[in-house]
This record gives C-alpha cells, sequence and structure tokens, in this order.
C-alpha cells in the first residue's frame, strides 16, 4: 500500500509540474495549443507537448530515483558501518569505485529473503548501490563482490541517463503518433469539424496503449544489451570468476521477487521469461549471461 501511494502522489506531482513547463515554454515561444484555427494539427505545439511529457518524466523520474528507491525499497544507508559485514561491504564498494573511476556511491541495504542488488542515481558520480539481505546471507563474499562490481559497472557506463533518454524519445514519439492518428480519426471517420470528438479521445488512448507495448519490448532490448556489458564490466572489475560465480548462484536459487518500476532494469537478477515474455524481460537468461561471460578472452 505504502508503495501504491507513493507512485500516485509521485505522479500527480510530475503531472502538475510538467504542465507548469508546458504552460511556460508555450508563452515564451508563443506556441499555443495542438490545434490550428481551422481545426488542424499544429504540429510544433503537439510536438511541443510531447516533448515536455516523454522528456519531462523520464527526466524527473531519474532525478528522482535515489529518494524513490530509498523509499519504496526501505533502504538504509550505511553512514557508519556496525558490523564487519557492513565495514566489508562499504570497502568493497570504494575499491569497485576506485578502479572503475567513479566517486563513492552511497552504499545501502534493502529488508528481502531474495538475492537482488540494484543500483540507481541521477549521474554517475551521484549514485546508490543497495543489496538485499538475502543477498547478503545467501551469497559468499567473492560472488557478493561480483554481484557489486556488475552495478558499479552500470553506474560507470551511465547506463541510467542513457536508458532515461531512450525512454524520452519513445515516449515522445508515442505521445506525438497517437494524437496524429486520434486527430485523423476524428476528422476523417467522424467528420468533426473543430472541437475533438469522444474518438478523438479513444483513439489516442487505445493508440497510446498500443505503442507502448511496442516501445516497452524496444526499451527492454536495449537493457538486455546493456547488462551483457555491464556483466562484462563486473568481469573486468572484480575477476570473471567471481562474476559467474554469482551468476550461477542467482540460477540455483528460486525466481526472485520483482522489483519495482525503473528499478527492475538495474537489479542484478532480473527472473524467468519465457516465449513472448522473453521480448519484455529486462535482463537475459541467466544461462546466456554465463556463455556469454565463459566466451570472453
Amino acid at each position: 500500500m505504502k508503495r501504491i501511494l507513493l507512485f500516485l502522489a509521485t505522479n500527480i506531482a510530475v503531472l502538475v509540474v510538467l504542465s507548469i513547463v508546458l504552460n511556460v515554454l508555450m508563452a515564451v515561444t508563443g506556441v499555443h495549443g495542438i490545434q490550428t484555427q481551422g481545426g488542424q494539427i499544429n504540429y510544433e505545439g503537439l510536438l511541443l507537448l510531447a516533448a515536455v511529457f516523454g522528456f519531462g518524466g523520464a527526466f524527473i523520474s531519474l532525478f528522482m530515483s535515489k529518494w524513490m528507491a530509498k523509499m519504496s525499497m526501505g533502504v538504509q544507508v550505511i553512514d557508519q558501518p556496525r558490523t564487519s559485514s557492513e565495514v566489508w561491504l562499504m570497502e568493497t564498494v570504494q575499491r569497485l569505485a576506485r578502479q572503475a573511476n567513479l566517486k563513492m556511491p552511497e552504499v545501502g541495504i534493502f529488508d528481502s529473503p531474495d538475492m537482488n542488488a540494484f543500483a540507481t542515481g541521477a549521474t554517475r558520480n551521484s549514485s546508490l548501490v543497495a543489496v538485499s539481505t538475502g543477498l547478503l546471507h545467501g551469497m559468499d563474499r567473492d560472488e557478493v563482490e561480483g554481484v557489486l562490481a556488475h552495478e558499479i559497472t552500470h553506474v560507470a557506463n551511465g547506463d541510467m541517463v542513457t536508458l532515461t533518454l531512450i525512454q524520452g524519445v519513445i515516449n515522445t514519439f508515442v505521445i506525438f503518433i497517437a494524437r496524429v492518428v486520434g486527430h485523423v480519426v476524428d476528422r476523417v471517420v467522424f467528420k468533426s469539424e473543430r472541437d475533438y470528438g469522444p474518438a478523438y479521445f479513444i483513439t489516442v488512448f487505445v493508440t497510446e496503449i498500443f505503442l507502448a507495448i511496442l516501445a516497452s519490448a524496444i526499451v527492454m532490448w536495449f537493457s538486455r544489451q546493456r547488462e551483457f556489458r555491464a556483466d562484462a564490466g563486473g568481469a573486468k572489475l572484480a575477476g570473471r570468476g567471481k562474476m559467474i560465480a554469482a551468476l550461477r548462484r542467482l540460477q540455483r536459487a528460486h525466481e526472485p521477487e520483482e522489483l519495482p518500476g525503473q528499478l527492475a532494469a538495474f537489479g542484478i537478477n532480473g527472473g524467468l521469461g519465457h516465449g513472448l515474455r522473453k521480448l519484455f524481460m529486462s535482463h537475459p537468461p541467466l544461462e546466456e549471461r554465463i556463455a556469454a561471460l565463459e566466451a570472453m578472452r
């Protein structure tokens, strides 16, 4: 329930902020609305609206990612290590970050029986690396180091920003194309002349759902390619044996609980997928990741 309320409150706040930004930009640029006075599409206005909501939502999510992760996952950031395990965790992250030429990320632990971890943050030098209690208890230190190296590589590669840009571009196209299709249906099929009728809004809604499904498959394809790169980078930082051992441990474990929202794309374990579901997986199957590492030279 806490996650749902947080999600709703955050999205309402984002919509309010983006609406204000859109109105300001329209006032500055002199672009008004998505229709001309003659009832035709104002492509400049429509593109501005699509870009503000497409990129704006993606970047606001990026800049809020650390805060959202801490709130939704109950991440406890380690300020002063209290146990030998926390000392080792902090020292290992610090060493790996130094190897990757990064500033020390925040390090946290979240309570979950599943073996998982994630990295998030708006920039390479303002990131958070968090691991689950299940991962700390279920893996030995070499395997945990492999997981940490994988997450540090995500940060070093700038994967959070890259995926945000891809998501922003796709969001913009989805919003833009859905409204063009809605306009055509409303004007050509239902012969509306000026104000949009119910057909426009229904068509936009249906088209956005259809395009969003296709867009998700594209985003997840990029995400899977990025996972292979993070595995390879983790192998270079911690050693290929440790990276493979961590993935084999995950392979032997039961299917993990899914991380919420965008965090799923930055976790170490993406669950299982079969058939069409593989198109919408944020992570490649573990056996493919292990085979890719074993083929490395």
